[in-house]
């Protein structure tokens, strides 16, 4: 298994980096965050990898932080969610965003990567939700979770379906809400939630 790759980058497109080490070239299969964030041909580079071996083809993928690899392993556990569709999700949408989206249940914010459709977001979210904690220590994320989850008819569930009607998103109003004490009664939550969106969380 290769874990990691510190070398000299030979080759470099928006798919894919050849990374030379010990003399052998080793190719990596890449996101647009990453690529963003190497250097030019020519240059040192230091990536965080995951090999899948198939029975037709052997490849290695290559990120720059190691969250994203570990969003990249977590999304691509969901059955019907494969490298590809994985690379594509994060070449869209920042890994920090993806696991926002799944702790809210913002399944249709990812559907903007190219190939996921409604139902296989809300499956991402339906297997994913509750292992999101487990990669992550952001108390935000956990506040989203926990609102996430909350029954229906409380005051965070209302309040979130409120600032929804007003043109957010899940994970926006999620979001906002979980920075608020939920004991609060609704119009309390709706309207500190406001604010806290008005600042731009």
């Amino acid at each position: 298994m290769i874990a990691s790759l510190n070398g000299k980058i030979l080759y470099k497109d928006k798919n894919s980096v050849v990374i030379e080490c010990g003399g052998v070239g080793f190719k990596c299969l890449i996101t647009d965050n990453t690529y963003g964030k190497l250097g030019g041909v020519g240059d040192q580079a230091f990536l965080n990898t995951y090999m899948s071996v198939k029975e037709d083809a052997i490849d290695l993928f290559g990120f720059f932080e190691a969250g994203e690899l570990e969003v990249f392993k977590l999304i691509t556990s969901v059955s019907g969610v494969g490298a590809k569709i994985g690379l594509a999700i994060l070449s869209v949408i920042n890994f920090d965003k993806v696991l926002l989206f799944i702790a809210s249940g913002d399944a249709k914010s990812l559907t903007a990567a190219p190939g996921v459709g409604i139902k296989l977001a809300q499956r991402m979210v339906l297997e994913l939700k509750d292992k999101v904690g487990s990669i992550t220590a952001d108390s935000d994320l956990s506040a989203v979770s926990a609102v996430g989850n909350a029954t229906a008819g409380t005051p965070a569930k209302e309040a979130i379906e409120a600032l929804v009607s007003l043109g957010y998103s899940q994970s926006e109003a999620s979001l906002a809400v979980g920075k608020l004490d939920t004991s609060l009664k609704t119009d309390d939550l709706i309207r500190g939630a406001l604010k806290y969106l008005a600042r731009g969380i």
